[in-house]
């Protein structure tokens, strides 16, 4: 089972991960032709269970107070289905997390906006969310929208920005509320490099407050320099936990011996 605070006052912000295991029930079609395909599409009963995918196997990390964590592994490894573990979208199959704190979660792009409404009313939409009162959301409107760099496009439909813009606005809003725990998936992809490094000064401030990010990402120089401690995950199971440079050395060469052989 899964439980969470929403305060940190009392109890500093922690994340126990005890045992977990996340299986997913994988399926196929019996029919193999293109005919037998289409005609399954009217008939009940046209898949059959193939296989029980273990997304993570046995799993089991701590992550204290004031720890930047970065996550390495191959594609599939379980890198992405952890932090949705850890943000409750999905629940373990057996073991349990223990997460104290607020959690501002940016896994997808544009995730908890309504694209019908305005940048605007997505900062007061999105905020509510992440359990930020209208006093304190106004209190950092004009700083999310500075920092996302939307001021002439802040009151146009968030249906019409590009990935960048969406991302941008996502960001200023997580960084921009405090939240006890930042846990960000691949967030960078598709910004330009001057906001890459306006995030990188927000994210090393955000840090210094003392609280947790948790993150994954596929740039080995970004986890050197924004992480304290790097986990190794491959096929849902923890390989390696330890200092950055030596974890992700020891990641790269792997990688590197499984391209050759």
């Amino acid at each position: 089972m899964t439980s969470a605070s929403t305060s940190s006052k009392a109890i500093p912000s922690h994340i126990h991960v005890q045992d977990v295991s996340l299986n997913f029930q994988l399926f196929r079609q019996k029919s193999t032709s293109m005919k037998e395909v289409f005609s399954s599409l009217f008939k009940k009963n046209s898949y059959q269970k193939l296989t029980e995918f273990h997304a993570l196997d046995h799993l089991s990390v701590k992550i204290g107070h004031g720890e930047r964590v970065g996550i390495v592994g191959h594609n599939g490894a379980g890198k992405s289905t952890l932090l949705k573990t850890l943000c409750r979208i999905y629940e373990p199959t057996t073991g349990r997390i223990d997460v104290q704190g607020k959690v501002a979660p940016l896994l997808e792009i544009g995730a908890g906006f309504s694209p019908e409404l305005s940048g605007r009313q997505n900062i007061y939409l999105n905020g509510a969310i992440l359990g930020c009162s209208i006093k304190t959301l106004k209190s950092v409107e004009q700083d999310i929208i500075d920092f996302a760099e939307l001021e002439p496009f802040i009151d146009t439909p968030v249906k019409y920005y590009s990935t960048g813009m969406y991302m941008r606005l996502a960001f200023a809003i997580a960084t921009a509320i405090r939240p006890d725990i930042l846990i960000l998936d691949e967030l960078f992809a598709g910004a330009d490099d001057d906001f890459i490094r306006k995030a990188r000064i927000r994210m090393q401030s955000f840090i210094d407050s003392a609280s947790i990010m948790v993150f994954v990402s596929h740039d080995m120089a970004l986890l050197a320099e924004l992480s304290t401690r790097v986990i190794w995950l491959d096929h849902g199971r923890l390989v390696a936990d330890g200092d950055p440079q030596t974890i992700i050395a020891q990641y790269l060469q792997h990688a590197l011996a499984e391209s050759e052989s």
